[in-house]
Order: C-alpha cells, then structure tokens, then sequence
C-alpha cells in the first residue's frame, strides 16, 4: 500500500487533541442514550415487579448490562481526557523548547562575530575618538586659529595709554575757567536774541578784514 499511497503523513499534537475531543464528544452521547435505557429499564422492572417476574428480571438484567456499558465509557473517557491532558502539557513544553531553541539560536548569531576583545577594542576606539573630538573643540574655540589674538602685554600698554590720555584731558578741562554763555532775557524775543548774535558775527568779520589790510595781507 506505500508503494502507491506513500508514507501515513505525521499527526501533529494539535490533529491528536482534535480527534481525541470528538471521541469524547463521541462517548459522551453514547453515555447520555444508554443511561436513558438504563432509566427506562429501571422503570420497566418497577412495573412487573409484582406483575410478571420474570419481565421484570429480564429489565433488571437489561440495565446491569447498559450500566456495565456505561462503565466502560466512562473509564474511556478519563482515559482520553488523561490522554489528551498530557498530550496538550506535552504540546507546551514542546513550544516552549522551540522557544528556547531559537532564541539560542539568535544569541549564538549575534555573537557568533562578537568576543571580549572585540568588545575591549571596540570601547577603546571609541575612548579615542571622544578625546579627538574633544581636542578639536578645543582647538577649534582657541581664538589663536583665527589670528585675532594679541601680546596681553601690548594690550596692557596700549590700555594704559589711553587711561593716562583721559586723565591727562580731564585736568586740563578742570584747569580751565569755565566759560558762561551771554545769558538771554526772558522778554526778549527770540528773533532779537538772533540779529544780536548776527550783529557780534559780522562786527567780528569787519575787524578781520581791517586786521588783513593793515598786514597786507
């Protein structure tokens, strides 16, 4: 028969449990119709009790037997229920191992290419490239890069220039008199006020011109 169906293909846990729940199902009807006999017998055999004997012993009988049935599927089932309890234990073990499996599988991957000298060496090229970094941004803020930096000397001096500068124009404005401006009545208008300074201009400008002629100039 191989030779022209091939191999019986392989029950998988989930195919077993399947069909151990139908027959179950199976025994439990067949359970369920025979302890309905079994009441019905009983019930026969009450009725001849004291009518006819011998009816009522065959009914006996009768329901000995369907009860010694029901026994037997009883014990069935809790063979199959046992069975099938196992079977689905066994099954999630089977899953769980697969589980492991494969991630152990996964971690051999990963460090199939990774030891602790790789991971050493690694760490240390990246320690080196941290202190690169942080030597470049250094050098890089250093203002000498840009050839804006100066002798901190030369700035001193040249600061101290300017200060003596500033104290030098400070005593020469407080040794001068100060000189007040011609002070302006309050009830004179302001277009007075004008033609006087313009009179005083031009009063100056005459005795320039005089000046220049008596020098020949």
């Amino acid at each position: 028969m191989k030779l022209f169906f091939g191999a019986k293909p392989k029950t998988t846990p989930k195919d077993a449990i399947v069909k151990m729940r139908e027959n179950v199902l199976m025994l439990e009807k067949r359970e369920m119709f025979l302890q309905t006999r079994i009441d019905n017998e009983l019930k026969a055999a009450k009725l001849n009790a004291t009518k006819n004997k011998r009816a009522a012993l065959a009914a006996l009988k009768r329901k000995k037997q369907f009860e010694s049935e029901v026994e037997k599927i009883a014990g069935a089932r809790l063979t199959l229920e046992t069975q099938m309890l196992a079977i689905e234990s066994a099954n999630i073990n089977l899953e769980t191992m697969n589980a492991m499996r494969t991630g152990a599988d996964a971690m051999k991957a990963i460090h199939k290419d990774l030891n602790i000298d790789k991971v050493d060496s690694t760490m240390e090229d990246i320690r080196e490239q941290m202190d690169l970094a942080n030597e470049v941004s250094e050098a890089i803020s250093q203002p000498n890069l840009l050839g804006d930096a100066h002798d901190e000397d030369e700035l001193n001096a040249e600061l101290e220039m300017l200060e003596q500068e500033e104290l030098d124009s400070q005593l020469l404005n407080a040794e001068q008199p100060p000189v007040h401006a011609p002070r302006v009545s309050q009830s004179e208008p302001a277009t007075v006020t004008a033609n006087k300074h313009q009179s005083i201009s031009q009063e100056e400008e005459d005795e320039l011109e005089e000046l220049r002629a008596s020098m020949a100039i």
